[in-house]
């Protein structure tokens, strides 16, 4: 049976008047990986610094491990922080920086030197130990920070946006190095980040934020394939948005009128007939077919290729239905597959597999 690690009852923060979060209840079970996922903002890393304890919310209960941490300063709470700048020490060895809290504490020394030596193994640097931070890479760094922050043994690890200063292929290899590190670890991550692949990719359950509220917790397949609403839907990934009407319901299925044809939809029991929807469709799960291969059907729509683009391991089109609306398709390059090979202006059809679509209530 898991266990409630943190929890969030009804928090809000006000600054002048300006709500930076408003009202959210939330859930983290210990030894999991959770992001805070949401544009710049959002109200992510104002969470972030009240799990801290370097901010108290205006209303509402923030309990770490069962007990109220509402109005208990930083230094007294169960968890650490890992900051973009990662914040060593320069003058200090990578052992000296790890030790830096534990010596403040006043462990023993045998104490000290046995656990820091094992945190270092843990994050493969105890051959760095005698290193000054200047002598380190982007990604050892990062990694000595992690060090620091996990040496007390917190029940919880708070890192806001600890890899955004590093290059692309590092950032990469040090995504799926943090995520070996916390199961190693067993410690509860609560991660910040405004990347949705690195949310996707790192997470066992994402939050996705926006104005200040909580717009969808989920694992990353949920938040990905059924968003809630159209901002999770748009904000996660890419999406083609087709708006349609409701004119039937027969039992599991219903009848909607999509760019001018009437095509047969999974039922969600939530709309009427009359209801406007908006249905979406992923770019990797949308077809293209030339027209003399496209079977007869309603569900076929008549379009246009608009763009051609390589991208080495997938071929991105932009195809234009005849209403004017562009959509985007993504298709994985196969060097052999003839039929990838299109070309601007070319008529097309364009569809998709039945219930691989989300159905949303129209909004706006």
């Amino acid at each position: 049976m898991s266990e409630t690690i943190i929890e969030l009852k009804s928090v809000s923060r006000c600054f002048d008047h300006l709500w930076a979060l408003r009202d959210v209840d939330l859930r983290i079970e210990r030894g999991e990986f959770l992001t805070l996922l949401g544009p710049s903002g959002c109200g992510k890393t104002t969470l972030l610094r009240l799990l801290a304890g370097f901010d108290r919310p205006t209303t509402g209960e923030v309990h770490i491990g069962g007990i109220d941490m509402t109005a208990v300063p930083p230094e007294k709470r169960p968890v650490n922080t890992v900051f973009q700048s990662y914040a060593l020490f320069p003058h200090m060895t990578v052992f000296d920086n790890v030790a830096f809290g534990p010596r403040i504490k006043k462990w023993e020394r045998e104490v000290i030197d046995r656990r820091v030596g094992e945190v270092l193994r843990m994050v493969n640097l105890e051959t760095c130990a005698d290193r000054k931070p200047h002598q380190l890479s982007g990604g050892q760094q990062q990694r000595v920070a992690i060090a620091r922050a996990v040496v007390n043994e917190p029940l919880v690890l708070l890192l806001d946006e600890p890899l955004n200063a590093l290059d692309f292929k590092l950032r990469k290899a040090m995504q799926i190095e943090l995520k070996q590190l916390q199961r190693s670890l067993g410690i509860t991550f609560v991660f910040v980040t405004h990347d949705q692949e690195e949310a996707l990719s790192m997470s066992n359950r994402v939050v996705v934020m926006d104005a200040g509220r909580i717009e969808q917790v989920g694992t990353p397949r949920e938040i990905y394939e059924a968003p809630r609403n159209l901002f999770v839907a748009r904000f996660v990934g890419e999406t083609n948005i087709l708006d349609g009407d409701v004119v039937a319901v027969n039992g599991r299925h219903m009848q909607v009128k999509l760019e001018g044809r009437v095509i047969t939809l999974d039922y969600p029991e939530s709309l009427q007939v009359y209801d406007r929807v908006h249905v979406l469709v992923r770019p990797e799960d949308l077809r293209v077919r030339r027209r003399d291969e496209a079977p007869d059907g309603s569900r076929m729509f008549p379009a246009t290729i608009g763009e051609v683009i390589y991208k080495g391991t997938t071929v991105d089109l932009v195809v234009r239905l005849d209403s004017g609306r562009e959509l985007s398709a993504s298709r994985f390059f196969d060097e052999d597959d003839e039929q990838l090979e299109f070309s601007r202006g070319e008529t097309v059809y364009v569809d998709w597999l039945p219930g691989w679509e989300v159905i949303l209530p129209h909004e706006g």
